[in-house]
């Protein structure tokens, strides 16, 4: 018999539960977040015989424990905190929120969920996702840093600066500014290290798009060959889906990422809705190769957003038509890369 054995993480700790089949406690666990957990762990779930461990959220919270886990030899499954909270009110009739019965509801999860994916070892599409997530976060940061230059530059400048912010201009500006009160001179202090950031993000930037193109030359991905499709989107998209293989259709990657649209009828009303569900970062790179498709009247995407347009739709219709028909051939783009690595 294969125990399953659900695991809560934490911070400085992690509750495991062992469950049979017929989903009844054997025996848990509480161990403290040390270099020594997944030996402890490990030593203790051997004499339980055949296992399966389910981590909750595998991909967060409890990466560090999954991976410790996948690298000593153990078959981990990630399973998502909605469907554990889920099977804890409704499957166990426990509402009582404690660790050994979160931990539980995990397993119970792991063991009736008919499809949940296997904690996979660290690889290039790990990387990948690293470099995107940090891409992003630079991205960010250089946009809350312009809002805040223009804002204090406009207190110093009549009409501020109505383009793009440049760090070599904007500081000649600044250096070009004399100060009559000691508040414009604290203005103009601040908007110097401002400047400072934004170069020092700008600089970044660049790195990190180098990084990412390298990253995703490596892998031996041909997503850039598709119309509207970066090193900076090819790298999230290889990121965040993971392995290509997990999903069995286009259709399947398509509800993942977002760009399917929800049916919401009922009796003789149809209705499909927008989907705001699945991986936002994956709907976003998405998203920008739809535009990017859209602004350029040669690109294999433009034809069939003004089809759309032609049938009556309006322009955020056919853009979402437009996502959908990307999602798809996104997808065989990445089962004919993953077909070749083998």
């Amino acid at each position: 018999m294969t125990v399953l054995i659900g695991v809560d993480p934490h911070k400085g700790s992690h509750t495991a539960v062992a469950i049979g089949r017929d989903e009844a406690v054997i025996d848990e666990l509480r161990v403290e977040a040390t270099v020594g957990q997944v030996d402890e762990l490990v030593g203790w779930a051997k004499p339980l015989g055949e296992r399966t461990w389910a981590v909750e959220s595998a991909g967060g919270l409890g990466y560090l424990l999954s991976q410790q886990l996948v690298a000593a030899g153990e078959t981990v499954l990630d399973v998502p905190a909605t469907l554990a909270a889920r099977v804890r009110v409704l499957g166990t009739g426990r509402s009582d929120k404690n660790d050994p019965n979160d931990a539980r509801s995990v397993a119970i999860a792991a063991l009736r969920a008919p499809k949940l994916a296997q904690v996979r070892a660290e690889d290039e599409i790990s990387v990948l996702r690293l470099l995107a997530k940090r891409h992003g976060d630079l991205g960010r940061a250089r946009n809350r840093t312009a809002c805040r230059l223009h804002a204090i530059v406009a207190e110093l400048v009549a009409g501020g600066i109505d383009k793009e912010l440049v760090a070599t201009q904007v500081r000649a500006l600044i250096d070009g500014l004399e100060a009559t009160t000691a508040t414009q001179q604290a203005r103009l202090e601040i908007a110097a290290e401002l400047t400072d950031d934004l170069a020092r993000l700008d600089t970044q930037l660049k790195a990190s798009k180098r990084r990412l193109a390298d990253a995703v030359t490596a892998s031996g991905s041909s997503l850039t060959d598709i119309f509207g499709i970066g090193p900076v989107l090819a790298g999230m998209i290889i990121g965040y889906t993971g392995d290509p293989t997990r999903f069995p259709s286009a259709d399947s990657y398509a509800n993942y990422n977002g760009t399917a649209p929800i049916d919401r009828s009922s009796g003789d009303h149809r209705i499909r809705r927008l989907s705001r569900r699945g991986n936002r970062q994956l709907n976003h790179a998405i998203h920008m190769a739809a535009v990017t498709q859209i602004r350029f009247a040669h690109s294999p995407g433009r034809g069939y957003y003004d089809s759309k347009l032609a049938e009556g739709k309006t322009k955020k219709k056919a853009l979402r038509a437009l996502k959908r028909r990307l999602s798809n051939v996104i997808y065989r783009q990445l089962i004919a890369d993953a077909r070749a690595r083998r």
